[in-house]
Order: structure tokens, then sequence, then C-alpha cells
């Protein structure tokens, strides 16, 4: 026995064997604690398929779910001032803005797209609770403007998914403006006749909840599903009572009477597409996959 068995030969045989394996192959349930392949989780629209937890779904991966082939063209959004208020906490305002545009590939908290569902064109707007948890800043209250105006430009259906911590404090009064902005552009949408749609996903929170979260003409939550204004822990500290169980989730909403649905989100597509057809008059959707529209055909439309 000498260094070139016990040191050089392990180390060969060591570099030679060496298996690249990529990282995030699977994920935790945090409800049963299920191991879950990402790729299984991700065909499944990340919901466990052990116990049906929903877990976080991404705003872009929500579109393409949502859309007939996951074909949709982004609509612009006007970009609002950057920094209006100088807001410095910990980190500078511009500088929380860059790393969460860097994690998350994104402009803002918001996302606008338009395209077709069971073949009905609708205008969408999703919500993406990683961009500083959603938080409703002056770009939200931009996009969901221009998602009402499109909506009404085109004559569709507006479906919105909302999923926000509330009002982004970094902004101030600018923020809390967003609300009145918003139920204003809901009327909007309202007055030229056409179906707003509101689907509340885990959680929403805040002046969102209290602004166009809760206005649509059908509401549709997602199972457990955080929705209210104030949260449980805030409310049983100010009354120094315990909550009842599942207090402010959806499914104890809905049975309150605040909620009109709560919908397994792998078969939310087919439940919005009955709800849209059904409120524009038009014929039932054919059942089955139907091909991806053309990309210029949406872009027409």
């Amino acid at each position: 026995m000498n260094w070139i068995t016990n040191y050089v030969r392990p180390t060969i045989n060591s570099i030679f064997s060496r298996r690249e394996v990529p990282e995030n192959l699977w994920t935790k349930c945090d409800s049963c604690g299920t191991m879950l392949f990402h790729r299984e989780l991700s065909d499944n629209l990340n919901v466990c398929t052990q116990c049906g937890n929903h877990m976080a779904i991404g705003a872009r991966e929500r579109l393409i779910a949502l859309f007939d082939g996951g074909v949709f063209v982004e609509v612009q959004v006007p970009e609002p001032l950057e920094d209006p208020l100088k807001f410095r906490d910990q980190k500078k305002y511009p500088e929380r803005m860059r790393s969460a545009q860097k994690s998350t590939g994104e402009k803002d908290a918001m996302i606008v797209a338009e395209g077709e569902i069971g073949r009905t064109p609708i205008v969408a707007a999703v919500q993406n609770f990683a961009f500083m948890g959603g938080s409703m800043g002056m770009y939200v209250g931009n996009a969901f403007i221009a998602a009402a105006q499109r909506a009404v430009a085109l004559k569709r259906p507006l479906v919105v998914f909302s999923a926000a911590g509330g009002a982004r404090m970094q902004e101030g009064i600018l923020s809390l403006m967003q609300m009145p902005r918003t139920t204003v552009a809901v009327q909007m949408v309202r007055e030229a006749g056409l179906p707003y749609i509101v689907v509340l996903t885990h959680p929403t929170t805040g002046g969102v909840t209290a602004s166009y979260a809760m206005l649509g003409d059908v509401q549709i939550a997602e199972p457990n599903a955080l929705i209210c204004f104030a949260g449980p822990r805030v409310i049983e500290q100010t009354i120094r009572e315990k909550l009842p169980e599942g207090f402010q989730r959806a499914e104890y909403l809905l049975e309150h009477g605040m909620l009109d649905r709560v919908t397994d989100r792998r078969a939310l597509k087919d439940e919005l597409v009955t709800i849209l057809r059904m409120l524009m008059r038009l014929p039932p959707a054919i059942k089955g996959e139907l091909p991806a529209p053309e990309p210029e055909q949406a872009k027409k439309k």
C-alpha cells in the first residue's frame, strides 16, 4: 500500500465516476411532506399528486397553462415613475426593484396578455407573488387599466388572477391611489357589457382584496387560498380571541357567501371557458384538446 494506491487511484476514479446531477429535481409538499419529482409536479400544475395541496405557480407558467397551446400575446403596460418618493429602508427602492426583476425575469408584479381559452378570446391579467409579494404599486395599477382598456377595445371578457400581500409601501399614498383607479377600470368593463371574472389565489390580501379582487361578476378561488384584508394573526392580536378553524380560507369564505366557487387549479380552465361562454352568450365549447391558434391570428384578433 502506498500513496498511489491510497490517494491517486481513488482521486482518478472519483473524477471519472462523477455525474452531473441537476439541482431542484425534487420538491417537498409543504402540506403532506411528499417528495415530488419536478417534472411530474409541473405537469400537474404545481398541485401535489398525493394530497391535492395547491403550491405556488409562476405568473408566466399560469398563462401558458391557461391559453390554448400556451399561445398568448403580451399587452404593453405604460411605465410609471421609477422612484417617486425616493424611498429607502434597508435598501433603496430601485435596488429592491432591480433585485426582484433579476430573480423573476419580469418588469413588475403583473403580466397582461390576450389570447384564447377553449377558443374563447379573452384578456387576462396575472399577479406575480414572487415579485415583491405581488404588491400593488403604480405599475400594477397601470397594468390593470391597460388590461381593462384592451378588453373593452376588443370586446373581450377580462379575467384577473390575484395574488398579493397588499399595497407597496415604497410608493406610499401613490400605491393606495391604485385602489380607486382599478375600481374605475372595473366599472369601465361593466359599462361595456363585458364579463369580469376574478380568480383569487393564495394569498390575496390588503388593498388588492379591498379593490378589484372582490369586484368580479363571478368570484372563483383556488382551494385553501388565504383571502382577507387584515391577516388572521393581526385580527387575533387585536380582538385577543382565537379565530375559527380555516378562518379567511377559500372554503370558509365560500360557506359564508363571499365566493361563488372554489375550484381545483387543474379544472379551472374548463370552468372559466364554461362560465365565459355562458356570459357571452356563445355556444358550448367543444370538449377535448384543441390545436393552438396561429400567432398571427392571435395578434389580429
